[in-house]
């Protein structure tokens, strides 16, 4: 992993800058009224979602359903303000009066309630990972164009304006060309590992368990799979659907490489926490991507037992070198100005080496060109790129216009998840078969 030696790159001196947020003012809808929206769900991303969705003055929460009964309040009191609540989201797509749905469920409800969503008339914002498998994803993108409704999936790095500036040096051309793409995001505690509180009022009389499982195979009420549900692979993706589509999606959205990875390996092992999960704590993947310069290695990491390097994505240019953490994007040039290359020499006589720099010099006369300055662009204090991604989906349902993280970007983020969890479950390679959207293995 070289991520770490790029990153060191973030100090060296030269430009800097903050970066400008963008406005929250999202456009009304033509009647000048707020856009009306339900989330499903109201756990800790549900919760979140509320929170940033408050600093959004152009949309309004006016339900949620969550199938806990006590996440019913939490919901309403991370908004700050009152709506209706009720255990079932159908009755939230039943109203005549919600313009759109938010999903923060287990990934497996995910199919279930958007495709309900975009039946019933509603805009869908679909936390990510998109989908549970590669079928269920195909469902979601066929319903949603189907019924012509605006979907964005929810790795809100997307919409920041961080990755912005990482997209507009990308494509100025100053890397050069890349071939190696590396991306880490690591975690060192019990929270970060979902290990999650499980409240002492959980029961099957809080709980609708039933109503959780759904399409997932029959088992006893486990409180552990219902708040902890990431480690199961019954109803979550583990590291590939937790963090690994976060970075895809970036790296999607960077470098405009909107398609599936045509083959990952993957390596790792449940090394710390063995407490019953299924998914590995620490999982690495190698992707190849096709791209317009004949190709892209993409090496990403996570471990959920060491925070050295937290998030990062590091661009590997044949000019240029870009660095991104958490808050900043840095881009240092590669010094490739011409140079003699005394090594090559050493088995020649002094006399051809003689020659050989004096020829050399003749055809690079002085001076060099300058090295430009290393620039590096950090965000403000502050800034929530999550309220940014609910302004750019309210206002894709004001015009109707495609946001970035559409379907199809969601549902080939979400891929790139599903060849990890196949290849690193299968001890072997796995393709994208993209003439029968299926993976290989």
């Amino acid at each position: 992993m070289r991520l770490g030696a790029g990153a060191a790159l973030a100090g060296a001196t030269g430009h800097a800058a903050l970066l400008e947020p963008p406005s929250l003012a999202a456009q009304s809808l033509p009647d000048g009224r707020k856009i009306r929206f339900g989330i499903v769900g109201t756990g800790i991303r549900g919760c979140n979602l509320l929170e940033s969705a408050r600093k959004v003055p152009t949309g309004v929460c006016v339900g949620s359903a969550d199938l806990y009964s006590t996440r019913l309040e939490a919901g309403k009191e991370a908004y700050g303000a009152d709506f209706d609540t009720t255990g079932d989201y159908r009755r939230l797509l039943d109203r005549k009066d919600v313009d759109a749905i938010f999903i923060a469920t287990s990934d497996h409800h995910h199919r279930r309630v958007t495709l309900d969503a975009v039946a019933a008339g509603k805009d869908v914002y679909c936390e990510k990972p998109m989908s549970h498998s590669v079928a269920d994803g195909i469902a979601m993108v066929e319903a949603v164009q189907a019924n012509k409704r605006i979907f964005q999936a929810g790795s809100q790095r997307v919409s920041s304006i961080l990755y912005e500036k990482a997209r507009e040096i990308f494509a100025s051309g100053r890397l050069g060309e890349v071939h190696e793409i590396d991306a880490q995001w690591n975690r060192n505690s019990p929270g970060g590992a979902w290990v999650y509180p499980i409240p002492d009022d959980a029961s099957p009389q809080t709980v609708d368990w039933n109503g959780f499982l759904v399409d997932a195979p029959p088992h006893e009420f486990d409180p552990k799979r219902f708040f902890r549900w990431r480690c199961f692979r019954d109803y979550g993706s583990g590291l590939g659907g937790d963090l690994f589509v976060h970075l895809l999606s970036g790296i999607q959205v960077v470098t405009g490489m909107n398609t599936p990875a045509n083959r990952a390996y993957s390596s790792g092992g449940l090394y710390h926490y063995k407490d019953g999960r299924e998914f590995p704590d620490l999982l690495e993947t190698v992707y190849d991507f096709p791209s317009s310069n004949g190709g892209v290695q993409v090496h990403v990491h996570c471990n959920q037992n060491n925070n050295s390097g937290d998030e990062g994505l590091a661009f590997y240019g044949s000019t240029g070198t870009m660095v991104m953490t958490g808050r900043t994007v840095t881009f240092t040039p590669q010094d490739v100005r011409p140079k003699f290359e005394a090594y090559g020499w050493g088995g020649m006589t002094r006399a051809q080496r003689a020659k050989g720099e004096a020829d050399w010099k003749a055809a690079h006369p002085d001076p060099l060109p300058t090295l430009p300055d290393p620039e590096s662009f950090s965000l403000p204090q502050g800034y929530d790129d999550t309220a940014v991604h609910i302004a750019n989906f309210f206002n894709a349902i004001v015009t109707r216009q495609h946001v970035v993280e559409d379907e199809v970007f969601g549902h080939h983020a979400a891929i790139g998840c599903h060849l990890a969890n196949q290849s690193f479950f299968h001890r072997s390679i796995a393709t994208w078969d993209a003439e029968t959207n299926t993976i290989k293995v």
